[in-house]
């Protein structure tokens, strides 16, 4: 069977292992990348309030199929396996995917000066 399809934008509920390798949770995340094979590239969402400046604060959750209101939070990047999809939830307004995407180029693009 292929493995399926998702769209940047595409917010999923998906279970999420924690840092530790201890234990894993059902969490919304906002797709970045699908790879066209078994993984793909994600942002957590969280219900909690913005912590640092490369959190963005969605301004419209409801539409992102999402309970409350809403953070992504862009420097917590991850690679998932498509298996660990439990469901779509829906999909972000095009002007909030645009906020993230960047944001997520500002966070590359401070991550690469500070190895020079």
């Amino acid at each position: 069977m292929a493995a399926p399809v998702y769209s940047k934008g595409e917010v999923l509920l998906a279970f999420l292992v924690f840092s530790g390798g201890q234990g894993a949770k059902r969490r919304p995340v906002l797709v970045v990348h699908d790879f066209g094979d078994a993984d793909l590239l994600v942002v957590p969402i969280t219900s909690q309030r913005a912590r640092v400046g490369t959190d963005l604060v969605l301004s419209d959750w409801k539409s992102a199929g999402l309970k409350l209101p809403s953070t992504v939070r862009t420097e917590k990047l991850a690679t998932i396996e498509k298996s660990c999809v439990a469901r779509r939830l829906g999909t972000l307004l095009p002007e909030d995917f645009t906020r993230v995407t960047e944001t997520l180029a500002t966070v590359f693009k401070q991550i690469l000066e500070r190895s020079e």
